[in-house]
């Protein structure tokens, strides 16, 4: 990071600090709620900000509710209430906001249960589980008159900011394609057989509006992500970052036209999900047209545009590549991950402007909750549900096996009934999304 930058980060965190601690509404009150995996991460983001106190948690499973509690207290805070059930938690009227690191499949419902009840919420990417979903949980918000975040952090990184604003100045020219990639490494998941649920596991509230199934370790922790009825895939996963990227920089919103192909290749196992994928997206607003390739890929690949990742693990080296590419008349810019943008312009593709920066996703979240403007927001929940739009249309088409056309006014696939049949799952009672849009 050069002293610029550095000191642009130093600046923006100093300023967020004052804001919260001389704000006059006293101390922020959090429940967290999902304390596995990204949880975790919940847990010691709010931990480090000024007045902002967990005072609530929430998991299904009691061992890791337990572990969590004793993560919080041993930062020297008080224990906070634990419960299993959200909506015994959501009557606690002291509350101010709830964090939300559940599986996707959960993540609407809850976001509109905390809405109802005054809350206000950071819910994990993606914010929905399928396109009826993304219409929801922007309507809860707006009924309730709530600040609802999503979890897509790049859009705090302070470098990330800025190489948008170059792409709007017209640095790199006219922006005709952006490039999603998440090459991840991917092992097998195997198969796992059916088995009793574990102790202290309340799975019926693990399943809530999911479908009833037999309990099996692979369509439970984590790698619930490559099942259907919870998950939406790498694209889902991973992939929300870049596609939300690439969507911020294009500087568009919904696609007239969507196709993707690829499979579940390699691995013979319990994934339904595919773990290649190429889906294209085409966008036609205001008159001006351009287009969006993300692509997923496991197990080796190449890096690309100078991105790539190392991960470290028991000895391994695993070479991951995940990041954005925009391409335009008079150069382009690739994203490494979420915090850094490098371009190269002219013919001659010679270095241009670059610069590499974090930023403090949490922090801004709390921000507007003291605020109470959603501008204040980096990641609206408006902005967070189209995004999601992107997977559930890719998604869509892959497994219709045919390109689909999206009419965001009708909200559906121009002439394929089939596939508008399919942007609402069936919900298990009493775990329903309501219809508020």
């Amino acid at each position: 990071m050069n002293r610029r930058h550095f000191l642009v980060n130093s600046v923006a965190a100093l300023s967020s600090a004052r804001l919260l601690s001389s704000s006059p509404n006293d101390t922020v009150r959090v429940a967290c709620v999902g304390l596995r995996s990204r949880g975790k991460d919940h847990l010691e983001a709010y931990a480090k900000l000024p007045n902002v106190a967990i005072v609530a948690l929430c998991d299904i499973d009691e061992s890791v509710l337990n572990q969590a509690a004793g993560e919080v207290e041993r930062t020297g805070a008080k224990r906070p209430v634990l419960y299993a059930d959200l909506r015994r938690l959501l009557e606690d009227k002291s509350i101010d906001a709830i964090s939300l690191a559940t599986p996707n499949h959960w993540h609407t419902l809850q976001t509109v249960w905390s809405c109802q009840a005054g809350k206000d919420v950071y819910v994990e990417k993606p914010c929905s589980h399928d396109m009826f979903e993304a219409k929801q949980i922007v309507a809860a918000a707006r009924k309730y008159d709530r600040i609802v975040q999503q979890g897509s952090q790049s859009r705090s990184s302070i470098a990330l900011q800025e190489g948008m604003r170059k792409i709007r100045e017209g640095l790199i020219g006219d922006v005709y394609m952006a490039r999603g990639l998440c090459f991840k490494w991917r092992d097998t998941i195997g198969r796992t057989p059916v088995e009793p649920v574990p102790a202290g596991v309340n799975y019926d509230l693990w399943l809530g509006p999911a479908p009833q199934h037999a309990f099996t370790r692979n369509r439970f922790h984590y790698n619930w992500h490559w099942f259907w009825d919870y998950g939406n895939g790498d694209l889902g996963n991973q992939g929300i970052h870049e596609l939300d990227i690439a969507r911020w920089g294009l500087g568009v919103k919904y696609p007239s036209k969507v196709s993707a192909i690829g499979g579940h290749f390699m691995f013979d196992d319990d994934q339904e999900t595919p773990n290649t994928l190429t889906a294209t997206f085409e966008f036609d607003e205001g008159g001006k047209k351009c287009t969006m390739v993300f692509e997923v890929r496991h197990w080796i690949s190449n890096h690309e545009a100078g991105i790539s990742e190392k991960r470290g693990g028991e000895g391994k080296v695993y070479p991951n590549t995940i990041g954005n590419v925009f391409y335009g008349s008079r150069g382009y810019m690739a994203i490494d991950g979420y915090r850094s943008y490098k371009t190269w312009l002219g013919e001659k593709q010679e270095p241009g402007p670059s610069a590499t920066g974090d930023g403090d996703h949490f922090a801004n979240f709390i921000t507007a909750v003291r605020s109470r403007k959603r501008r204040d927001l980096a990641a609206e929940i408006e902005e967070g549900a189209a995004s999601t739009v992107l997977i559930h249309l890719a998604n869509l088409s892959y497994r219709l096996g045919r390109t689909i056309r999206f009419d965001p006014v009708t909200w559906s696939c121009t002439g394929d009934e089939e596939a508008t049949a399919q942007f609402m799952r069936n919900y298990r009672a009493p775990f329903i999304v309501p219809k508020l849009a």
